[in-house]
């Protein structure tokens, strides 16, 4: 059985306490299934139709309880090639006729065949007609998905008084119930899953409620999971991407110019990134001597990085610097590339830092 199959066989066994409760979701039930009917000898008769065996008990239950109605309700299955099997309850005593009519307030648009409509608020003036008007309704014409694929929950209403009249109810519990033509029908919907339980509380479908809790808690829980894995997980691989660089930009300068040629916070920093591949900053910041904090491993960092990007722009030309000008260094320096006086020799042609 389906999600909203469940949360009908629920409902379907509620029955209201109050005799003013069974009149509020008889109506509602006549609302949506039901229909007047008028004889060739001018007799009338109503009838509830519905594909639902659990709506045709409950509206039968209804009846029983509400008018005392023992023998004057026939309740016959109707078999249906293409929907299955079409359940009809029929009251065709003229006496009840007219005292279902006058206690629901219900109002049909033709002699035969109409829709009705609950032409007097009266019937569901109280919170308790209200929850059971709505879960009549519901009964009737609604459905609710599974909520392990989405959620959402509407009403098929016949006509736009009718989709008015049923929002304006749902609004009245501070429930954001909108309406969209479909066809000729039109739906009222309910989107959030927040919301949805309070229909559910507002039906009384209790056990249900329960059920569609439990899942939105584990849906929850496991979007929180992912969430925090996904967040983890890229903060890992910005780390490693990290360092994976500094290491290459490191292993350049030891290979150009040599460590040894750096100033010594530099030269501290680059030997233990070298050492420690896997340390973060702050690890980083409390082995030097004295410590840095992670601003300050991360700034030294950039400049060794800023350092062994200028190597790799400047390669090509300083390798031909190097070929076509035999200039002499001062007595005990070599031609290194971050020395001052290397910089200065160089810096009509390169820039170098």
């Amino acid at each position: 059985m389906s999600f909203s199959g469940m949360v009908k066989e629920e409902l379907s066994r509620h029955i209201g306490s109050g005799r003013h409760c069974r009149i509020a979701e008889l109506a509602a039930i006549f609302t949506f299934c039901g229909s007047l009917e008028a004889g060739t000898d001018g007799k009338k008769s109503l009838r509830i139709q519905t594909e639902n065996e659990a709506l045709s008990r409950k509206g039968f239950t209804l009846l029983q309880k509400t008018f005392n109605i023992e023998t004057d309700v026939s309740n016959s299955r109707i078999d249906c090639f293409r929907k299955g099997n079409l359940y009809c309850i029929s009251i065709i005593d003229q006496v009840l006729v007219k005292e279902i009519l006058d206690s629901a307030k219900l109002e049909f648009s033709g002699v035969s065949g109409g829709m009705p409509l609950v032409s007097n608020s009266i019937v569901y003036q109280r919170d308790c007609c209200k929850r059971a008007f709505v879960r009549g309704a519901f009964l009737s014409a609604g459905s609710i998905s599974d909520p392990q694929k989405g959620y959402h929950f509407e009403i098929v209403c016949p006509s736009r008084e009718i989709s008015g009249q049923l929002q304006e109810i749902i609004h009245s519990f501070h429930i954001d119930a909108k309406i969209v033509l479909r066809k000729k029908s039109y739906v009222l919907y309910v989107k959030e899953g927040a919301q949805i339980v309070d229909m559910l509380a507002i039906m009384e479908a209790n056990v249900a409620l329960m059920d569609l809790e439990n899942i939105r808690i584990l849906k929850e829980m496991r979007n929180s999971v992912n969430r925090k894995v996904n967040c983890e997980t890229a903060n890992i691989n910005k780390t490693v991407n990290a360092a994976v660089k500094q290491i290459e930009d490191i292993r350049l300068l030891e290979e150009k110019v040599g460590l040894e040629s750096l100033n010594e916070g530099l030269e501290e920093i680059a030997r233990l990134r070298l050492q420690y591949p896997e340390a973060t900053l702050k690890e980083l910041g409390l082995m030097l001597n004295p410590q840095v904090g992670k601003s300050g491993v991360n700034h030294r960092l950039r400049k060794l990085s800023l350092l062994a990007d200028d190597l790799r722009e400047n390669k090509e030309e300083l390798l031909w610097l190097k070929n076509q000008s035999p200039f002499t260094c001062p007595q005990g320096l070599k031609p290194d590339p971050l020395h001052s006086w290397y910089r200065w020799q160089v810096s009509s042609t390169v820039k170098f830092m």
